[in-house]
């Protein structure tokens, strides 16, 4: 990533082999639905340029990035993953978060398939295919950011960006190995992305490293009154001081995020915990009740802004999508107001978690990844449903707003003879390492403590 920066490659030499490896990798895992390469061909100029003439290159100079096809691209039309955006007009600027990305440098080659309007954990899309898992294609990527997470997956590029509602950034990381950051809501902008949950709705960046995901975090930083929900802080780099303070105090998480984890979800907790030194237990016990709230709020949230359009256009929405939001707009407004007192009981939980500890571990997904179309997960003797199942653990801190970083574990990390010739590959799970409101530092810190004890990888299949 920081060749072009150092003079030891062109941008326009990266932006040719992230060509031909899309062309290579993608058409089995299918997370494009669209490329921008004469947009990208100007970009990765402007930056060759700049060298030529021997002037300061920009952070991220040169560096290929996708983004979720939920970001607006200016002069393409903004799809959201549904049939029925596909005839509005194209978006006439860039989403604040992407025009950061091409102010520190980054080259945009192209938008990303998702969960039809970003319900969903499994990125079965009815309209634009499902995406498949880079590590099996037997297996689907998670979701909705499933085409963000697989791209990055598959050493196609080396970040990508999406958005976390209830989990669509950490399922997808940890379905397909790599690292996710879903922010404080309320960090990044989100001026210029296609709405679901205005309550719930973060943007954030996938990568292959723990330093390119800060790096695009910190490139994406900053107030923006255009989103009203976008806090008024000034940036916070974080780049240039990944190192976990002596001391840091780390709770694992218990109860409910435990009784949901399978034993090879527990065991990436155990890896990531113990390469921490953390050994103490806590619990959230609102989890259950946050995860119910999170369903009614999304739920209601998302079938009031689709109402319109449910009931104009309603055969062009996919059958599941349109079942949910339908379901939606029958929640009772009482439910919706005991869900909101829920979530802030919650919170106020949470807080006081904080009091004693810095940072809370658990398991991001509750299994790898389930094959595509499975119906069904097992986790420890109970089947639950794989599409609402998936966020059983993201859920109830998607609730509360948290910061949290996703990182890749392998479970067989430390048994390599784990898998042995002709059985199933070994397939990575997500560890979500949890930090109070504004501490986003603290979460990539000790992803960037794991990343260097070799515990969480990025590893290509």
């Amino acid at each position: 990533m920081r060749q072009i920066n150092q003079g030891a490659r062109s941008a326009a030499s990266v932006l040719c082999e992230v060509k031909q490896l899309i062309e290579a990798r993608d058409p089995p895992l299918n997370c494009f639905t669209a490329l921008t390469f004469e947009r990208a061909q100007r970009e990765a100029a402007a930056i060759d340029a700049l060298r030529s003439q021997g002037k300061p290159l920009p952070p991220l100079a040169g560096v290929p990035y996708a983004v979720k096809n939920l970001f607006d691209i200016e002069g393409m039309v903004t799809l959201a993953g549904a049939k029925l955006n596909a005839s509005n007009p194209p978006a006439t600027a860039d989403a604040t978060v992407v025009e950061r990305m091409r102010r520190a440098g980054a080259v945009l080659v192209g938008a990303l398939n998702m969960e039809e309007l970003a319900y969903g954990f499994v990125t079965e899309n009815p309209h634009y295919g499902t995406t498949r898992n880079p590590h099996d294609h037997t297996r689907g990527a998670g979701g909705s950011s499933g085409g963000s997470a697989a791209v990055v997956g598959a050493g196609i590029v080396p970040i990508s960006l999406g958005s976390d509602t209830s989990g669509s950034i950490r399922v997808p990381a940890s379905l397909c190995g790599v690292f996710g950051l879903k922010p404080t809501y309320g960090r990044l902008p989100r001026t210029g992305t296609y709405p679901f949950v205005n309550s719930f709705d973060h943007v954030g960046p996938f990568a292959g490293s723990v330093l390119d995901l800060a790096s695009a975090y910190d490139a994406m930083q900053g107030p923006d009154a255009l989103d009203p929900a976008c806090a008024q802080r000034a940036p916070e780099p974080i780049c240039a001081s990944l190192s976990l303070a002596a001391g840091t105090r780390i709770g694992i998480l218990g109860g409910w995020f435990h009784e949901w984890a399978d034993p090879t979800a527990r065991r990436a907790v155990q890896l990531a915990a113990g390469a921490l030194g953390a050994s103490q237990w806590t619990e959230l016990k609102n989890a259950e009740a946050a995860r119910a709230a999170a369903y009614i709020i999304t739920g209601a949230e998302g079938g009031a802004l689709h109402r319109p359009r449910l009931i104009e256009r309603y055969e062009e929405f996919g059958p599941a999508a349109r079942a949910r939001l339908v379901a939606g707009t029958l929640i009772p407004a009482s439910w919706v107001v005991q869900a909101q007192r829920v979530r802030q009981q919650a919170y106020r939980e949470a807080m006081a978690l904080f009091e004693r500890f810095d940072l809370l571990i658990a398991a991001a997904a509750p299994v790898v990844a389930p094959r595509v179309g499975e119906e069904t997960l097992q986790i420890n003797d109970r089947s639950i449903p794989t599409k609402a199942g998936l966020g059983v653990l993201t859920q109830p801190i998607s609730c509360i707003g948290l910061p949290v970083c996703t990182v890749p574990i392998w479970p067989g990390l430390d048994r390599p003879a784990l898998h042995r010739p002709g059985s199933e590959r070994e397939l990575p799970l997500g560890v979500q390492l949890i930090g109070a409101p504004w501490r986003e530092d603290l979460c990539l810190a000790a992803a960037r403590s794991l990343e260097q004890a070799g515990i969480a990888q990025v590893r290509l299949p």
